[in-house]
């Protein structure tokens, strides 16, 4: 998963927490299961910059049973 983030703010971003929910999706498209992981933020990012970072999303094999697939659908940022 890569995400771009832009602090269009005054004051600089020192920390913060990135939220992944990558959903567990059934053969027929039923969405089954959200897992949550939490990474940190790239920080700090200084007011009006930029920073791109790639994470690896990973479920646990027993989560996913034969015939289902994941999909990271969801994306919460939180900083300070």
């Amino acid at each position: 998963m890569a995400l771009t983030f832009t602090n269009s703010g005054g004051t600089a971003v020192r920390s913060g927490t990135v939220t992944f929910g990558t959903h567990v999706i059934g053969a027929l498209g039923i969405d089954w299961a959200t897992v949550t992981s939490d990474v940190r933020l790239p920080a700090p990012i200084d007011a009006g910059a930029h920073r791109k970072k790639t994470w690896t999303v990973c479920v646990d094999a027993w989560r996913v049973p034969l015939g289902m697939h994941i999909e990271t659908r969801d994306v919460t940022v939180r900083w300070k």
